[in-house]
């Protein structure tokens, strides 16, 4: 019963296009635009050792209402992909989920307030969560989402597609998922071409708070 819906210009929002009111930006350039955010060490530092690469895992319950059906990272191949990271740096996981006994030690305890600060600086984001993938991908940090929403969310699939901060790998192709995890571990440069690449979007998108002042301010 809303009369105006707000969101992405790429989103496409079907039966309700009519009413949509379109921005160029995203959600998290509200709080993760660098006129709003910066990622501070000392922070990152109280939780994680930053003298090593480290990796960031994150596992959704996917329980919500709309995540009927939906799958996501399993234990066994969040063991395969532990394995893979290890050799490289240290492993954390965030988790909304219960973890067996050996995958919890894993879990990174920390003030959901500061997670972006040890975010900011990780060499790699996977995980299950829609919100955080694209949180790595405006802070520059490169992801890797899996689950069964991959190709039906126009936001993520531009940042992945246009912008190729990250990569959106569906459930039935968990091979991917390994195959390209061991590509971004061997990419040259990775932390200059993927910082290239967040520069190339900040460009062409605006802080997302902006957008709302100008709506507010013009409104009729």
């Amino acid at each position: 019963w809303c009369t105006h819906i707000l969101s992405p210009k790429v989103c496409n929002n079907g039966k309700w296009e009519y009413k949509s009111i379109k921005y160029e930006s995203y959600h998290e350039l509200a709080y993760l635009h660098p006129e709003n955010f910066t990622p501070l060490k000392e922070i990152a530092a109280k939780y994680v050792k930053l003298d090593r690469p480290y990796y960031l895992m994150r596992f959704a319950k996917l329980n919500v209402h709309h995540d009927i059906g939906i799958k996501g990272i399993s234990n066994d191949l969040a063991w395969k992909i532990i394995d893979i990271l290890k050799p490289h740096g240290k492993v954390y996981i965030t988790s909304e989920r219960a973890l067996p006994g050996e995958l919890e030690s894993y879990r990174l305890k920390i003030d959901p307030l500061e997670i972006h600060h040890v975010m900011a600086f990780a060499s790699l984001y996977i995980g299950d969560s829609q919100t955080m993938a694209a949180e790595a991908g405006v802070l520059g940090v490169p992801f890797i989402r899996f689950n069964d929403f991959v190709g039906k969310i126009g936001y993520l699939r531009e940042l992945e597609e246009k912008y190729r901060l990250g990569y959106g790998i569906s459930t039935y192709h968990p091979d991917q998922l390994v195959t390209t995890t061991n590509e971004l571990l061997k990419m040259h440069f990775r932390k200059d071409v993927f910082s290239k690449r967040k520069e190339k979007m900040l460009s062409e998108k605006r802080e997302f708070n902006e957008c709302l002042i100008d709506l507010i301010e013009s409104y009729s």
